[in-house]
């Protein structure tokens, strides 16, 4: 007991990517070394990002009950222009670079003001330009990948490719690290071999991952071992399979009342045992044309399945008379903003039909809940 009094305070500093997928298992991450290490505290710089009710209240109510996690906003900096939001890699790299001296002041003032060790910064992925910022303050660098090690070998293969020929799919399949078959090139993420600066925003974010002194991520060997194993070498920083990194506890959201999200679950306590098919396409969701929408609607009526449909588009853009089919038959619920964790553990999901984000499938294999596959953005 004595020696453990006598233990140094120790301090980590998370710095994620603003948006909700990346900071739910950021902090799911953080509240796990905590619980193991009583001398350990956490400082998350947070990056603002305008309209995130959920995120602000998800952060507030994880420090509520996490006295060893603070918080310090970054002040709020000028967006980056529109124009590069072609190219969201290049616009995220474009906005870490305005907040680079106010990560460093901040970081700065930690150090003299706090009496805690500073050990470590963790960084999200597209956060890895800090990492100058830790060199220059003498503290190392991790990265922590809320994606999964798959991702990381797409990343690491961007350096492989000759510049001449990196935006010619000429070849129909390629040969990428953590992959144990070649990968068709037209199911690759169209922003890592964008011209308008998306290849080259990757490129340098690989390069940056050799400079970490070793890579977090956010799976599991059982799920990935052939990629784990694939990318276990002297070249590489090492690599610890940390997931999943999941958290089970409802939050409230501001956007929803209370009378909706029970309103959902009221309605899947009446379905049959794995009955539901529900249908969720990421936090931000996905502005599919009226044209898909009407699609899915008319998919949804001819195949007689339940379903449970997180869908934010207008009554006017859904076939005619679909809602009044919905009442009739009984077999149906549109909501808008949907609690998934909460829907994937009920007894009556028979299946997920899914956005493909890595927290929505790490969700469903702890729910055991069979994953029918719509990839649409980023490294999906």
């Amino acid at each position: 007991m004595v020696m453990s009094k006598m233990k140094k305070k120790i301090e980590l500093i998370f710095i994620p990517t603003p948006g909700i997928s990346h900071l739910v298992s950021s902090l799911q991450f953080a509240k796990h070394l905590i619980s193991t290490n009583i001398n350990l505290s956490i400082t998350v710089l947070c990056i603002n990002f305008p309209n995130t009710p959920f995120s602000d209240s998800y952060i507030k109510s994880v420090l509520d009950t996490q006295p060893q996690i603070q918080l310090i906003d970054l002040p709020q900096v000028e967006s980056p222009p529109k124009e590069l939001l072609i190219s969201p890699p290049c616009y995220i790299k474009t906005l870490m670079q305005t907040l680079t001296p106010h990560v460093k002041s901040t970081i700065q003032t930690i150090l003299s003001s706090h009496a805690n060790q500073v050990v470590g910064l963790v960084l999200d992925l597209f956060c890895l330009s800090m990492i100058d910022v830790g060199n220059e303050l003498g503290i190392p660098s991790y990265l922590f990948m809320t994606s999964n090690v798959g991702f990381l070998g797409f990343v690491f293969s961007l350096q492989n490719r000759r510049i001449d020929d990196v935006f010619d799919h000429s070849e129909p399949e390629l040969l990428i690290p953590g992959f144990s078959n070649l990968v068709p090139s037209n199911v690759l993420p169209n922003s890592a071999y964008s011209k308008d600066g998306g290849y080259e925003a990757y490129y340098k974010l690989a390069q940056k991952i050799n400079e970490t002194k070793g890579i977090i991520v956010n799976t599991f060997s059982e799920l990935e071992k052939y990629a784990i194993d694939a990318l276990s070498n002297e070249k590489t920083p090492p690599i610890y399979a940390v997931g999943p990194l999941i958290d089970l506890k409802v939050h409230p959201n501001p956007n929803i009342d209370q009378s909706q999200h029970d309103l959902i679950l009221k309605w899947l306590d009446k379905q049959p045992h794995k009955s539901v098919v529900f249908l969720c396409f990421g936090s931000f969701g996905v502005k599919f044309d009226p044209s898909q929408i009407r699609e899915i609607a008319l998919g949804l009526m001819n195949s007689g399945v339940r379903f449970l449909w997180s869908n934010n588009a207008e009554k006017k853009v859904l076939p005619d008379r679909f809602f009044e089919w919905m009442e009739s038959e009984g077999k149906g619920m549109i909501c808008g903003w949907a609690p998934q964790v909460e829907i994937l553990a009920h007894k009556a999901i028979g299946g997920f039909v899914s956005h493909c984000g890595w927290n929505s499938i790490l969700e469903s294999l702890w729910f055991g809940v069979p994953i029918l596959t719509w990839p649409i953005y980023a490294e999906q």
